[in-house]
C-alpha cells in the first residue's frame, strides 16, 4: 500500500468512526461525517464542504457544527469568499487573517464570518482534473497559516470528499443527484426561479436580479436560499426602483 493509500484508508476509518447526522442519508450523511471527522483531526474549529452550483455559485452540502454551515452559507448569500475562489481558480485559497488580507480581498464576507468568531479560512477545491465539483473549507477561531503537514492532511479529506461524491454520482446513475442531496442540489433551482421572478416583476436582468437577492438577504441576515422561497411564496415583495 503506497502512501496516498494509506492517507485515504486513514481518513475513511476516521470518516466511518463519526456518528451520523440527524435526518441524513446517502451521500449527504458521509459527507457530515467526513466534515466532522475533519474538524477533529486538523487544528480547525470547523470544516464545511459545497457543491458547485452555476450563476448563483455554490450550495452547502455539509458541515462539522451550526457555525460552519453558517460561515459557509455567507459565501453563496454574498457571492465572494475562499471558497468561490477556490472553485474558480481550482486552487486551494489559503486565508490566514480574515481582517487583514482576507478583509481586503472579501470585505463584506470577511466582516461578516468574523462576526461569528472565524478569523481563518482555508479552501481546498473537489478536483477531478480539469474539473472541479465543489471545495472543502478549514475554518479556524484564531489567526495563523496551516502547518504544511495540516495543509496535506486537508488535500487528503478533499480527495476523499471528491472520491465520495464521485461514488454516489455512480450509484445514482446520469442527471440524479448522489443519494441524500437531493435537497442540497434542488435549492440552486429555487434561486434560479426566483431570479425568474423578479426579472419579470422588476424589470431587471438575470444578474440584477441576484444581487436584489443577495442584498435582501444580507440586509435582514437570511441566507440566499430563505430570501428566494419568500419571493416565490410571494410573501416577500422586492420594490422596483423609483425612476
Amino acid at each position: 500500500m503506497n502512501e496516498a493509500d494509506d492517507a485515504r484508508s486513514r481518513i475513511e476509518r476516521l470518516t466511518n468512526a463519526q456518528p451520523p447526522g440527524e435526518g441524513l442519508s446517502g451521500t449527504a450523511q458521509t459527507l457530515h461525517q467526513l466534515c466532522c471527522a475533519a474538524a477533529r483531526d486538523l487544528p480547525a474549529s470547523g470544516v464545511a464542504i459545497s457543491l458547485l452550483g452555476a450563476s448563483a455559485g455554490s450550495e452547502m452540502a455539509a458541515a462539522s457544527d451550526p457555525v460552519s454551515a453558517r460561515v459557509e452559507e455567507l459565501q453563496f448569500t454574498l457571492g465572494e469568499g475562499p471558497c468561490r475562489d477556490a472553485l474558480t481558480s481550482r486552487r486551494p485559497v489559503l486565508t490566514s487573517d480574515l481582517r487583514g488580507s482576507g478583509r481586503t480581498r472579501w470585505p463584506v464576507y470577511a466582516s461578516a464570518a468574523a462576526e461569528l468568531g472565524v478569523r481563518a479560512v482555508f479552501a481546498v477545491p473537489l478536483a477531478v482534473g480539469d474539473a472541479c465539483l465543489g471545495a472543502l473549507d478549514v475554518y479556524r477561531t484564531h489567526t495563523g497559516p496551516l502547518s504544511p503537514a495540516a495543509l496535506a492532511e486537508a488535500v487528503d479529506f478533499a480527495a476523499y470528499a471528491t472520491a465520495i461524491l464521485l461514488h454516489g454520482q455512480e450509484q445514482a446513475g446520469a442527471d440524479q443527484p448522489p443519494p441524500g442531496l437531493d435537497d442540497v442540489l434542488s435549492t440552486r433551482f429555487e434561486v434560479y426561479q426566483a431570479q425568474g421572478m423578479l426579472t419579470v416583476q422588476l424589470g431587471v436582468g438575470l444578474e440584477e436580479a441576484l444581487l436584489r437577492l443577495r442584498a435582501h438577504a444580507f440586509a435582514m441576515g437570511l441566507s440566499l436560499v430563505e430570501v428566494s422561497r419568500d419571493v416565490l411564496s410571494g410573501t416577500l415583495v422586492l420594490q422596483r426602483d423609483q425612476p
